[in-house]
């Protein structure tokens, strides 16, 4: 049975199932110093989209109620957008997409039973996963409403997005009586 997403406090999500893309779980992303990931949503899963659409409302309330002195500013950024809109991005089509971030702690990376996946391999570009995200607005460098990412759970395997990863062994097996030979000659 499918596990429906749920708003578990005004901004914090758990989404439904959702697929993985240009994650940086286990290590900080290099450009950004951070863990991060992208979350693309089935245009078609009302549950979750529903869940995060409240979500982003409420952020914006409390950006209103604060940061934003009573209003929503002119140059709002908005995080869930258009997979329909981006171009050469393999997986995207049919989806809405997020970014989610954290600069401050590593997310826990667990699987369908809730035991930890240390092997970052196991956690690829086209996996199908869920995920606790918290929506917050911010006025730094324009307004918006960002999102941080709590954790990842695994649900299961998906078709890897950007093609097939091989194996030294895939690329170099069969050519392996061919080194000793070259090396002799």
């Amino acid at each position: 049975m499918a596990k429906k997403a749920k708003l578990i406090t005004d901004t914090k999500v758990v989404t439904g199932r959702c697929r993985l893309s240009y994650p940086h779980l286990f290590e900080e992303y290099s450009e950004s110093g951070k863990y991060q990931c992208v979350l693309l949503i089935d245009k078609d899963d009302r549950d979750t989209l529903g869940v995060i659409k409240k979500a982003i409302e409420n952020a914006k309330e409390q950006g209103k109620a604060g940061k934003w002195n009573g209003k929503i500013p002119g140059s709002y950024k908005g995080p869930l957008h258009d997979g329909d809109e981006v171009e050469d991005r393999e997986g995207y089509e049919g989806c809405y997409y997020l970014s989610a971030k954290n600069g401050r702690r590593r997310p826990q990376v667990v699987d369908a039973n809730m035991e930890e996946i240390l092997d970052e391999d196991e956690v690829y570009a086209g996996c199908y996963v869920r995920a606790s995200i918290t929506f917050f607005p911010y006025n730094t460098n324009g307004a918006g409403v960002g999102v941080v990412l709590n954790h990842i759970q695994k649900l299961g395997e998906g078709e890897r997005l950007g093609g097939e990863v091989s194996t030294a062994e895939d690329d170099f097996g069969d050519d392996l009586g061919d080194a000793e030979d070259d090396l002799l000659d």
